[in-house]
Parts: C-alpha cells; structure tokens; sequence
C-alpha cells in the first residue's frame, strides 16, 4: 500500500468565511464544491507529510496547520490587510525558516512559513 495525499478536513458551519483566507488572501484554487464541502488546493507538487509535536518551536503552541509559501513577507502583508491578527512574529527561527502564526476565520491556528 502508498499513500498517495493526506487531506486536512476542518469542520465549519461557515465556508464563505474558509474561501476568504484560503483562497482570496492565500491564493489557493478552488478544487471542489459540492456545497457542504470545499477543497482548496494548488498544482504544486507536494510532498506527503504529518507532523506530531509537543510544541510549535520556540516556545509557541502547536498550530493546526502550517502552510509553506514562497515568500512569507509578502503572505504576512495580505494577511494583515485583510485585517487578520498575526499571533506570532514574524520570526526568523534557528532552524533555517522564516514564519509567523495567524488564526484563520473559523479558529485554526496557522503556521504561514518559507524556508531560508
């Protein structure tokens, strides 16, 4: 057997909300939309990967998702001109990212990072 994707699903009573910070801030394409369920995705090619921590690094609690994009200064600035709360940083960490933490509309707590 191989896995082929590993799909987050967050349970939420507002999707408008989910397409506002995934797609319209983030940029991610629209996948599906059966209506009760949007997928929001890119033609990246991604690695499959879970992650399992006691903590986020650097003193800060583990984030429900952590998204990897090419340049966190300027995801840093749609977020804040969308009117979100940066949670923490932006930081430069010591091992070799750059990142800051935002909670998205329906409480998610997201790592926005670039590798260095």
């Amino acid at each position: 057997m191989k896995v082929r994707r590993i799909i987050a699903n967050i349970a939420t009573s507002d999707i408008a909300a989910a397409k506002r910070f995934y797609q319209d801030v983030l940029g991610l394409d629209l996948l599906m939309d059966h209506g009760w369920i949007t997928t929001y995705g890119s033609s990246e090619t991604m690695g499959v990967q879970v992650s399992f921590a006691e903590q986020g690094g650097s003193g800060t609690p583990v984030p429900d998702l952590s998204i990897e994009v090419d340049d966190v200064d300027e995801a840093l600035a749609a977020m804040k001109e969308a009117g979100f709360a940066i949670e923490y940083g932006p930081a430069d960490e010591p091992w070799g990212v750059r990142r800051f933490y935002v909670r998205d509309p329906l409480g998610r707590l997201v790592n926005i990072l670039s590798h260095r």
